[in-house]
């Protein structure tokens, strides 16, 4: 599948009229990087390794920060390992160096969103204040990612009237950009936050209110197929299975999940996996498919330590209990109840926290 992005070609004509060997090669690295993000690794590693080569043989500082910025979102999207943080932390130092402006915003931005996915609140903070203090009102790229960890940031919160502004100047970025891949990781991200919380409420309160869900998810997929493609493409599936459990078609689900989770489990996201495979044991339970009902409930136990994010240990604790009251496990269906009750409690904390932080850090969407 060939991509179809306004940016590509924007950078193809960049490149060749490129005034010298410098700029040539770190634009075809930021090239290199926009294949990679639509789900084109192998295309993307034989152009970083062809650039590599050339880096080897005529050294230069902007090149060679370029490209360790390359190399951390390689390892992203490749399995989400911490390489990645360690490579664009790099990339930024060298930046820094350099005086590479637009390079050192851009580290700080996925900086940004790393300390996120970490939930490491004090480091996602300084480095969002860097790229805001450094990237120019243009630098679409990393305004880009900037508002979109904040919109995460304040959906994790609970206020998605909070978040609904900078997921607009997020989309206002991309389309600048002429970003296509930026634009369907931001559906997704968008999807997949209205899921979390739908399902949170649905686990926590009872409350089932996924109306429009699955049209947000079927939307990434034609996007992504119209563009040409996307990264991870095993996460959409995944999407849908969950907001199919919520919606009760445990059939639909149960198919979703045994043909995409596997692969989603080894692709750095296993902190996903207790909740997702405590859905699955739900799934079976209410097929009639008891005994992997309660195996798969215990391969979700096995699942939860401490690298689990709070509220994904409350879903699954929720779930579980249900899982187990359902199967006449009285004892066990007690006893995550119980968890699931002080996890809720505990992510109540940690979004009371989160909000307050947020709102006293004097970052605004622009």
């Amino acid at each position: 599948m060939s991509i179809k992005s306004r940016l590509l070609k924007r950078l193809d004509a960049e490149i060749a009229a490129a005034a010298g060997a410098t700029q040539s090669a770190s634009l075809q690295v930021q090239r290199a990087v926009l294949r990679v993000r639509h789900g084109h690794m192998s295309q993307g590693r034989e152009e970083l390794t062809a650039l590599h080569l050339l880096a080897f043989q005529h050294p230069h500082p902007e090149i060679a920060a370029w490209l360790h910025y390359a190399e951390g979102l390689m390892s992203y999207y490749t399995d989400f390992s911490s390489a990645a943080q360690e490579k664009v932390a790099r990339a930024q130092a060298m930046a820094k160096a350099a005086a590479l402006n637009e390079l050192e915003s851009l580290c700080s931005a996925w900086l940004a969103q790393f300390a996120y996915l970490r939930h490491d609140l004090p480091e996602m903070l300084a480095q969002a204040a860097d790229c805001d203090a450094r990237a120019r009102p243009d630098d679409h790229d990393a305004r880009f990612r900037l508002c979109t960890v904040l919109a995460l940031a304040h959906d994790l919160t609970g206020r998605a009237d909070l978040s609904r502004d900078w997921y607009a100047k997020a989309r206002a970025h991309a389309q600048a950009e002429g970003d296509d891949a930026s634009l369907s990781a931001l559906m997704y991200n968008m999807a997949a936050t209205r899921t979390a919380q739908v399902r949170r409420d649905a686990l926590s309160q009872g409350l089932v209110q996924g109306l429009g869900l699955l049209l947000g998810a079927d939307s990434i997929r034609h996007y992504d197929a119209a563009v040409g493609g996307a990264v991870l493409s095993e996460l959409t599936p995944v999407l849908r299975a969950q907001i199919l459990t919520v919606e009760g078609d445990y059939s639909q689900a149960r198919s979703l999940f045994e043909a995409h989770l596997p692969q989603t489990m080894v692709t750095g996201l296993a902190r996903w996996g207790s909740s997702l495979l405590a859905d699955l044991a739900w799934c079976r339970v209410q097929l009639g498919q008891l005994e992997l009902g309660l195996q798969q409930a215990r391969e979700a136990e096995s699942e939860l330590d401490g690298l689990s994010d709070m509220d994904d240990r409350a879903a699954t604790h929720s779930r579980l209990a249900q899982v187990f009251a359902a199967l006449g496990e009285t004892t066990a269906a007690a006893k995550h109840e119980d968890q699931a009750t002080n996890c809720w409690l505990e992510f109540a904390e940690q979004q009371r926290v989160w909000a307050q932080a947020l709102s006293q850090s004097g970052l605004r969407p622009r």
